[in-house]
C-alpha cells in the first residue's frame, strides 16, 4: 500500500507538471539545424567562522559544483541529444569531512522523425557516484560507493512525445549493473548472500523532461525516472529529480533542489535531498 500510495504521489506531481510546462512553456528559437552545444557551470560557496563565541557553534566550509552540458542535433529526420550532468560537492566541520554530491549521468537520445504524435527512439545513460561516498551514521565513517562501483547502464527502445519545452517517452528497458567491492547493487534478491559483480534486468522505463521559465529570471528543470522489472513488475525504482533557478544577474543565482529517490537495491526507504544554494553560475555556450 506505501508503494502505492507513493506512486500515486509521484503521479500527481506529474500531472500537476505537464499542467504547468503547457500553461507557461514558450516556443524555443535558439535551436537551430545542424549541432547546438550548451553548456552551465555553477559553483556554490559557505564558509563560517568563530573566535571566542559564547553562543555555540563550529567552524565550518563547504562547497558545491555543477555542471549540465549538452550537445543536441538537429535535423529534418532526426534528432540526437547528448546530455551529460556532473554533480560534486564537500562538506568540513571542525575537522570532519562530508560528501555532499556525488553524481555523473551522461545519456543519448536519438529520435527518428515519421511526423507522428508519438515519434520511435533509442537511448543509453551511463549512471555512477563520480568519487567515494560514505555513509557518515556510523563511527568511523562506512564506504558504500565508488566510482562505478556500482555502475549503471539503461538502454531502451520505445517512443517518446515532445514538446518544446515538455517530453515524455515510454519503452523496454534493459538495465546492467556492475560493481567491484559494493555487491549488494548487484546481488540478486532471491538469495542476497552469494557475491555477484555484474546484474541484468529487462523491463519497462519511462523517463519525462522538462525545462521551462515559469517567471522572468526563473527556471525549473525536472526529470522524472521510473523503471520497473518484469520479473517483479510491481516494485518500481523512482529518480524525481527537481531544481527551480532564480537568476539574479548574470553570474549570481540562487538555486532550490529536491531529488527523490526510491530504489529498493539502494534502501528500503524514500530517499530526500533538498539543497537551498546560492553562487556564482555562468553560461558557457
Amino acid at each position: 500500500m506505501k508503494k502505492n500510495y507513493f506512486l500515486m504521489q509521484v503521479s500527481t506531481l506529474l500531472l500537476v507538471l505537464l499542467v504547468c510546462t503547457n500553461a507557461f512553456s514558450q516556443i524555443d528559437t535558439s535551436m537551430k539545424p545542424g549541432w547546438n552545444p550548451r553548456g552551465t557551470v555553477s559553483l556554490n560557496l559557505s564558509q563560517m567562522s568563530f573566535s571566542n563565541w559564547t553562543q555555540g557553534g563550529d567552524n565550518s566550509m563547504s562547497f558545491a559544483s555543477l555542471g549540465n552540458f549538452g550537445v543536441y542535433y538537429i535535423h529534418k529526420q532526426w534528432d540526437v541529444s547528448n546530455k551529460l550532468k556532473i554533480a560534486y560537492g564537500r562538506a568540513k566541520t571542525n575537522d570532519n569531512y562530508f560528501t555532499t554530491d556525488n553524481e555523473l549521468r551522461f545519456e543519448t537520445v536519438v529520435i527518428k522523425k515519421l511526423g507522428w504524435k508519438l515519434n520511435p527512439y533509442a537511448s543509453n545513460e551511463v549512471r555512477t557516484s563520480l568519487a567515494n561516498g560514505f555513509d557518515y551514521k556510523t563511527n568511523p565513517a562506512t564506504q558504500i560507493v565508488a566510482f562505478f562501483d556500482p555502475g549503471y547502464l539503461t538502454q531502451s527502445l520505445g517512443f517518446i512525445y515532445a514538446q518544446k519545452y515538455i517530453s515524455t517517452r515510454l519503452g523496454i528497458g534493459f538495465q546492467e549493473v556492475f560493481t567491484n567491492k559494493f555487491n549488494r547493487y548487484s546481488a540478486d534478491p532471491d538469495n542476497p548472500a552469494e557475491i555477484k559483480k555484474f546484474k541484468f534486468d529487462s523491463g519497462i522505463e519511462s523517463v519525462t523532461e522538462t525545462n521551462f521559465e515559469f517567471m522572468k529570471n526563473m527556471m525549473y528543470t525536472g526529470r522524472l525516472r521510473l523503471f520497473s522489472r518484469f520479473n517483479s513488475i510491481d516494485v518500481w525504482d523512482v529518480n524525481f529529480d527537481n531544481l527551480i533557478g532564480a537568476k539574479v544577474n548574470d553570474y549570481i543565482s540562487v538555486n532550490f533542489g529536491v531529488n527523490v529517490i526510491y530504489e529498493k537495491s539502494q534502501s528500503m526507504k524514500t530517499q530526500v535531498k533538498e539543497a537551498l544554494q546560492i553562487g556564482f553560475s555562468y553560461v558557457l555556450f
